[in-house]
């Protein structure tokens, strides 16, 4: 398994939807444990890396 590339104010779009219908999620925060915060409702979430890399179908870079 390799390492999903993502920096901090990327979307990244999860296999499971939030339970508030969403399933983009931006990243507030990178490192061993990444945040990333619900783009429909705003509620923030703190998980590992490895448990967060399975769950990503998606990521969409944003362009500063």
């Amino acid at each position: 398994m390799s390492i999903i590339k993502f920096e901090v104010d990327d979307i990244l779009t999860l296999k499971k939807k939030h339970p508030c219908g969403s399933f983009a999620f931006k990243v507030a925060r990178c490192g061993s444990d990444v945040r990333i915060v619900c783009v429909g409702c705003g509620r923030d979430l703190t998980m590992p890396r490895i448990t967060l890399e399975k769950a990503i179908r998606a990521v969409n870079e944003q362009k500063v």
